[in-house]
């Protein structure tokens, strides 16, 4: 496997600020939970306190995160008391703050985090390693193997410094309706996925133009996280996009443009465009995106919207959005610290936060619950944990997302460069090479 460059602490902002379909929105709300203290002040081992950095997307979250404080603090039966600071989002400025904060000495003991702030913090020394924790840990295994690997992954290390929280996992949202009305079965595999966006293009008012199309991809800014489940499928991956398999499904993804099989605006179309324009208005029988839209799917739609996982090919890959928690190395009660972790991971914060802000759960026995099991949406989230992946973290990242990528396949998709053409640029573009 191909070693990741590490990002360096210079590019931490332009990368926590670059578009991400998986990445849900933040807000900049300030303000204070539960108190405030500037640092570890932990006195014995019956009277510990615990500082933690948060941001909240809006005051329903913030009001959340307030009442899981305040229920740890009553049943930890260790003393421990969390003194949790809401800090704001500011469009990734939030990473580059605790960054700063951290090297100066003066941050929290632990935070919550995004993954792709994890190789300037590891770099500097910043983060607890968790590996210690983890060892003893009887919960550890109630978390998916394929998290904790991001998890190394993210550091470059086969060390954990990132503890997993919650996630958002991209799936494919579909108009049974539409599939019923030609007899279609939802696709189980990659060529019957292919299949479907060709036989659910019609013309469906008989006046000779086609009025509804497969799928409504998404070309523009952010399409770089549904697109990379066409590579993976295809036998390719992102560690080289100019393999037999990257650039099959790269032509895959071409093919369907040029075929028809999705809308003409689709080398311009992005979030806006994709979700309300495309699917919602039903132009479109199946769209990717994730649990932040499924409420106004299903305000739109009732019943006759669902879920499923995209399809396995040779390989198989989606999308992950992350939100994490970290220690960092200069929390003075490591043990205490760890304790508010594991609540927030497998414990009582787990179940509150999830439910309340309908991200998916790390905890396998909280994925089991009701709650998320009766939810088509969840489910197909769920189902998508054990094959999920990120982005390469590297330097390149931001620009590639922002610049390189959909230029590049827009050029593609219009046919003034070859799939081999567009993979070389985007090889060189994230890898140097």
């Amino acid at each position: 496997m191909k070693k990741f460059k590490k990002i360096t602490a210079a590019c931490l902002t332009a990368c926590m600020m670059a578009t991400s379909l998986a990445a849900c929105g933040q807000s900049g709300a300030t303000g204070s939970t539960a108190g405030s203290a500037a640092g570890s002040q932990g006195t014995t081992a019956e009277e510990t306190t615990i500082t933690y950095w948060y941001w909240a997307d809006n005051d329903d979250y913030a009001k959340t995160m307030e009442e899981m404080v305040a229920d740890f603090n009553a049943t930890n039966g260790k003393g421990i008391t969390v003194v949790a600071e809401q800090q704001p989002w500011d469009g990734g400025g939030y990473s580059t703050n605790l960054l700063n904060a951290a090297i100066g000495g003066g941050g929290p003991d632990v935070a919550s985090f995004k993954l792709t702030a994890t190789p300037s913090f590891v770099a500097n020394n910043l983060l607890a390693n968790l590996d210690p924790y983890l060892e003893t840990w009887e919960d550890k295994t109630d978390i998916a193997d394929n998290l904790w690997n991001i998890m190394k992954e993210a550091s470059g290390t086969e060390s954990v410094y990132v503890m997993p929280w919650n996630t958002q996992i991209l799936y494919v949202y579909y108009r049974p309706s539409m599939f019923e009305a030609p007899g279609i079965e939802v696709p189980t595999t990659y060529e019957e996925f292919l299949n479907a966006c060709k036989e659910l293009t019609v013309d469906t008012d008989g006046d000779g133009k086609i009025d509804q199309y497969g799928f409504s991809m998404r070309g523009a800014s952010g399409g770089q996280e549904p697109w990379g489940s066409f590579i993976y499928a295809a036998g390719g991956s992102f560690e080289d996009l100019t393999s037999e398999g990257s650039v099959k499904g790269m032509q895959d993804f071409i093919d369907l443009y040029t075929n028809g099989y999705v809308p003409e605006t689709a080398p311009n179309d992005g979030f806006q465009e994709t979700i309300e324009t495309n699917f919602k208005s039903g132009k479109c029988a199946m769209v990717i995106h994730h649990t932040g839209s499924y409420k106004g799917m299903v305000e739109t739609f009732g019943d006759d919207v669902a879920a499923f996982q995209f399809p396995a090919g040779e390989g198989r890959w989606t999308s992950m959005g992350d939100t994490e928690n970290v220690m960092l190395e200069t929390c003075e009660n490591k043990e205490a610290a760890f304790e508010w972790m594991k609540y927030l991971a497998t414990g009582k914060g787990q179940e509150t936060w999830c439910t309340v802000t309908g991200n998916v759960p790390v905890s396998t026995r909280v994925q089991q619950m009701d709650e998320f099991q009766n939810n088509v949406f969840m489910k197909a989230s769920i189902e998508g944990i054990d094959f999920a992946g990120i982005l390469p973290i590297l330097d390149t990242t931001s620009d590639w997302i922002s610049n390189i990528w959909p230029s590049t396949v827009q050029q593609a998709l219009l046919g003034q460069i070859t799939a081999e053409e567009a993979m070389q640029t985007l090889q060189t573009g994230l890898w140097g090479e």
